[in-house]
């Protein structure tokens, strides 16, 4: 059983309170057809549990199957400094996997972002850091594939199916 390293904290990118009673974290791959397939599932159980959830999204690019994995991410994080992550992460699964360059542009204009800072802040790789911090916590908790959950702080064997994460979720309800 693998645990989450280092554990959440105001760094992550998350959603609801870090108070909550359920806490979800997904390491996860713009470019991963998985992961898309899971947003959908995450959006479900978000509305589900409301309140009694945070849901936290970490960066795990896998750049040797999914080249676009990375500079997506970094977009993500250059929206995030324009107060648009969430808004950035949910286009960016939405559209996966046209997530070129070109494509990556008309998501910042589409949700509103400074355009001109968007691609300076993009070219220059100034949250690559950020994401590669990401990348360091999955592998120190145990993670080499995407998408990979944690419950309260212990990695989800199961499915990522909503059926499946549900169970989990409400299981880790019971235990808090």
């Amino acid at each position: 059983m693998s645990k989450l390293t280092p554990p959440i904290s105001k760094r992550d990118h998350y959603q609801g309170s870090l108070d909550a009673p359920v806490i979800m974290v997904e390491y996860g791959d713009y470019e991963c057809p998985h992961c898309k397939a899971a947003y959908p599932n995450v959006k479900v159980i978000q509305t589900e549990f409301g309140d009694e959830l945070c849901f936290v999204y970490r960066h795990f690019p896998l750049v040797e199957i999914h080249p676009q994995a990375e500079p997506a991410a970094e977009a993500a994080e250059v929206a995030g400094a324009q107060g648009h992550f969430w808004d950035m992460h949910d286009m960016l699964f939405e559209n996966s996997p046209a997530l070129e360059p070109p494509h990556l542009l008309t998501y910042a204009a589409h949700i509103g972002l400074d355009i001109p800072r968007f691609v300076r802040e993009l070219r220059g790789h100034i949250y690559v850091s950020r994401v590669q911090e990401d990348i360091e916590s999955g592998m120190l908790s145990g993670v080499s594939g995407t998408p990979t959950f944690f419950i309260n702080g212990i990695r989800h064997e199961g499915s990522y199916d909503l059926a499946s994460l549900v169970q989990a979720l409400n299981v880790a309800q019971t235990l808090k």
